[in-house]
C-alpha cells in the first residue's frame, strides 16, 4: 500500500513538473511573439542618448518589440542595410534619404521620427582659445567630414554664415575615414578638427586638443538625425512603426525630465568602455545646448532648412516634396499617448 501511495505521489510530481515546463515554454513563446526589429544606427554615440535610454529602460519590450541594434559606421552603410532588407529601420542623417530619392529609388526610404535638433560635433583646436571666432580658421588646415554628409555640410554652412569660403579661405581635409580623425589629429595632422563625442572630450582629457566651439550651437536648430524605413514597410507595418516610435518617445520624455547624471547612469551599459564621469560630462554638454527635441515630429520647416543646407553645399540635384520623404503621423500620435 505504501508502494502504491509512493507511485501515486511520484506520478503527481511528474505531472506537476510537465505542467510547469509547459508553462515555462508558453512564457518563452510569449516573449518570442515580440516583433523582431533590426535597427541600423549610423554610429554609436552618446549624442543619441534618448534612443539608448529607451533600450536600457525596456521601453521597446513594453511596446512588444524585440530590438537588435547594429552600428553601420556610416550613413551610406546604414542606408544600404535598409534598402537591402538587412535592417527594417535606419537611423542616420536624413540627407541620405533625399539622395536615395533623387537617385530614383522605387521603394525609397521615408523619415518618420526626428531625434536630434542640433549638430552633435565640436571644433577642437590644439591650444585653448578663450575668445574663438570662426575667422580664426582663415588659412588653417581642418580635419573635416565626408563630402555630402551632415557633419561636413553643417560645418560649411557655419563657415558661410561667418563669411568664410570653405574652398578658398581654409583647407578642409575630407580624406580621413569617419572615426579616425581624432587619432589623426592627436598624431599631428591639422590645426583644427571637427569631432563628435566621445572623441572631443577624449582629446581634451589627453591634453591633445581643446573644444573651442559647438557646431550645434553655431548652426542653430538643424534636423540632424532621424529614423527611417522603406515606404513599403511603413505601409505594410504601421502598427510596428507606431510601437517603435512610442518607445522612442518614452526615451525622449525621460531625457527631458531627468538630470544629466541620471541620463548618464541610464545609458552607461551602452558605453562600457567609457567611465561614468566622462559620460556625464558629455551628456551635460549635449543637454545644456538643447540637443534633443521634446517630441519626435519632423516638421516641414525643418525639412526645408535641410534642403537649404544641401543646396548651399551643392549636393541637391532636385527638391523632393516633404510629403514623400517625411511621415509625421507616428511621432504625432506618440506625443498624444
Amino acid at each position: 500500500m505504501k508502494k502504491k501511495n509512493l507511485r501515486t505521489a511520484l506520478l503527481l510530481l511528474l505531472g506537476l513538473s510537465v505542467m510547469l515546463c509547459a508553462g515555462c515554454s508558453k512564457g518563452g513563446e510569449k516573449k518570442s511573439d515580440r516583433t523582431k526589429i533590426t535597427l541600423n544606427e549610423v554610429a554609436h554615440s552618446i549624442f543619441y542618448a534618448p534612443m539608448y535610454v529607451a533600450i536600457e529602460k525596456g521601453y521597446f519590450e513594453e511596446e512588444n518589440i524585440d530590438l537588435t541594434l547594429v552600428t553601420g559606421f556610416g550613413a551610406d552603410k546604414t542606408m544600404t542595410a535598409v534598402l537591402s532588407g538587412e535592417a527594417e529601420i535606419g537611423f542616420m542623417g536624413s540627407e541620405t534619404t533625399i539622395y536615395t530619392y533623387n537617385e530614383g529609388a522605387e521603394d525609397y526610404v521615408v523619415n518618420f521620427a526626428q531625434l536630434t535638433q542640433r549638430a552633435g560635433n565640436f571644433l577642437v583646436a590644439r591650444e585653448p582659445i578663450s575668445d574663438f571666432a570662426w575667422s580664426d580658421l582663415m588659412g588653417k588646415n581642418v580635419l573635416g567630414g565626408r563630402k555630402g554628409g551632415m557633419p561636413e555640410m553643417v560645418f560649411e554652412y557655419i563657415l558661410k554664415k561667418n563669411n568664410l569660403n570653405p574652398t578658398a579661405d581654409l583647407n578642409i581635409d575630407q580624406s580621413i575615414d569617419f572615426g579616425s580623425t581624432a587619432a589623426a589629429f592627436s598624431g599631428g595632422q591639422g590645426d583644427f578638427s571637427v569631432e563628435f563625442e566621445p572623441s572631443a572630450t577624449a582629446l581634451e582629457q589627453e591634453g591633445a586638443g581643446y573644444v573651442v566651439a559647438s557646431l550645434g550651437v553655431d548652426s542653430g536648430y538643424v534636423p540632424y538625425t532621424a529614423f527611417s524605413a522603406k515606404a513599403s514597410y511603413l505601409k505594410e507595418h504601421p502598427e510596428v512603426i507606431q510601437s517603435f516610435t512610442n518607445a522612442l518617445q518614452k526615451g525622449m520624455d525621460y531625457v527631458n525630465s531627468h538630470s544629466p547624471e541620471e541620463i548618464a547612469k541610464a545609458i552607461q551599459p551602452q558605453f562600457k568602455e567609457t567611465d561614468l564621469e566622462t559620460i556625464t560630462a558629455i551628456v551635460t554638454r549635449y543637454y545644456e545646448q538643447e540637443t534633443w527635441k521634446e517630441d519626435l515630429v519632423f516638421s516641414k520647416e525643418s525639412f526645408e532648412l535641410l534642403l537649404d543646407i544641401l543646396k548651399e553645399a551643392g549636393e541637391l540635384s532636385a527638391e523632393p516634396p516633404y510629403e514623400d520623404l517625411v511621415d509625421p503621423q507616428f511621432a504625432e500620435k506618440a506625443v498624444q499617448k
